[in-house]
């Protein structure tokens, strides 16, 4: 008896996986994102899983969520990997390769990135340590016209609508709005009610007030905030609400201007798709301008299933030059996952399999690599079956893969070949080089 200690097989609390037939889906989904960023004149990139600590810990309250690397077999003199971490978001990455490429780059370059992204935090419903984000940015030199912060969300409507999904509402703020009505009431250090604000879907204006009071605000000046995180609209009136609150500031009037230009230039999607909510902040301290987060309707304390927004320093930080840019976020993962854990997917065949072809011996294998090869050829996925098995195991094993159709080669000197359908039953002769599964007609039944 073999000594070999049995680790026995568990899932990583956290790391989502899925069945051929589900992940079968989630391709799709993706192709779908990837088609729809493409479709307006977006290119791809990719950047390493890592990236340097300094890099990752540069911009915001991240380090608490950043995994590190560690080789197990360092021996204490070589720390190198000591410096890398795992990457928490890909809107960092982005930053950092368009500083190194600057000179090879054309912009405003428009990249979306479609990668696994790692947090070190406690999962629950809708958090994950690994997942998958799908990040479309706009960076460009100097400044980023206005017309993109629209952009982007019209771009994620029309990739999210073309997806089976729960109706979700976007909703959009401008973190200057935000700062300037905070600093025309009298608060020094504007980003600490903005941390503050953000957490207000969650912890509701007691907790809210609770932080703040400890930050030594006053209660009217927490009253004017929350004041100011009630306002909600579907249109650019929204600006005329927060003027009525009484403050003013250059800072103030210039995010609402912006965010007019946006709800306006989004006032011919569907009615209530997009809102301004100046209860949206974003918590990571990058953000400078435009910030959006989409939520289910019917789930709103779910999570955010797409966020992003403008930030003017995140890319100047490695290069001497100004590069703004402004981004949104797909939270396929999870999206995906509450999906699937509802029952909401309709699973996708077990492999991509469209043909199985038969081997019925030993001296039928080179036939039936040959059918395979040309049926290859003419854009049908095809395997060759493994072995030289009892044909009615064979079709079993096309059963229960879900393969639509077995291709017999010929079985005799006559050299006729044959197809079954699967879902039919029906089988008759066959050219490998003509057949589709649209021209079946006249089988015989098999």
């Amino acid at each position: 008896m073999s000594d070999q200690r049995i680790v026995r097989p568990t899932p990583i609390s956290g790391f989502p996986e899925w069945s051929p037939q589900i992940r079968a889906v989630e391709q799709q989904w993706l192709d779908h994102i990837r088609a729809g960023f493409e479709s307006f004149g977006f290119a791809s990139i990719e950047t390493p899983s890592v990236e340097n600590l300094e890099t990752l810990m540069a911009k915001g309250e991240t380090s608490q969520e950043v995994y590190t690397l560690h080789r197990l077999q360092a021996d204490g003199k070589d720390d190198s990997d000591a410096r890398l971490g795992l990457h928490f978001d890909l809107t960092v990455p982005f930053a950092r390769y368009v500083a190194q490429h600057f000179n090879e780059l054309t912009f405003p370059f428009k990249r979306y990135q479609m990668q696994r992204v790692w947090r070190g935090e406690r999962p629950q419903e809708g958090r994950f340590r690994e997942f998958t984000q799908c990040d479309i940015d706009v960076i460009d030199v100097d400044s980023v016209p206005l017309h993109f912060d629209a952009e982007l969300p019209r771009i994620i409507h029309r990739v999210l609508s073309g997806l089976d999904i729960p109706a979700w509402t976007l909703s959009v703020n401008n973190r200057k709005v935000l700062q300037g009505f905070y600093e025309g009431v009298g608060i020094k250090d504007p980003i600490v009610v903005i941390r503050a604000v953000d957490k207000l879907h969650k912890i509701g204006d007691d907790g809210v007030r609770e932080i703040l009071l400890a930050d030594g605000l006053t209660g009217e000046q927490i009253d004017a905030c929350l004041r100011l995180a009630r306002v909600k609209d579907t249109g650019a009136a929204v600006a005329d609400q927060v003027r009525a609150l009484g403050v003013e500031s250059e800072l103030l009037e210039e995010g609402l201007t912006e965010l007019a230009f946006v709800l306006n230039d989004l006032s011919d999607l569907p009615e209530g798709s997009v809102v301004a909510d100046l209860s949206i902040a974003r918590g990571l301290d990058y953000y400078t301008g435009t910030v959006y987060e989409a939520s289910f309707d019917d789930d709103p304390e779910y999570g955010s299933i797409c966020a992003g927004g403008r930030y003017e320093n995140l890319a100047g930080q490695f290069i001497r030059r100004k590069l703004p840019g402004v981004g949104l976020s797909i939270g396929l993962t999870r999206i995906f996952a509450k999906l699937v854990a509802e029952g909401r997917i309709t699973e996708g065949r077990m492999c991509p399999t469209d043909v199985m072809v038969v081997v019925p011996g030993a001296d039928s294998r080179t036939d039936a690599l040959r059918t395979g090869e040309l049926l290859r050829s003419r854009g049908f996925d095809t395997e060759v079956f493994h072995s030289t098995a009892k044909i009615g195991k064979q079709l079993q094993y096309a059963s229960k893969k879900g393969i639509p159709f077995v291709w017999f080669p010929p079985f005799d000197e006559d050299g006729n070949h044959e197809v079954k359908d699967m879902g039919t039953g029906e089988q008759g002769a066959a050219d490998p080089r003509t057949w589709s599964p649209h021209n079946t007609q006249g089988q015989n039944s098999g």
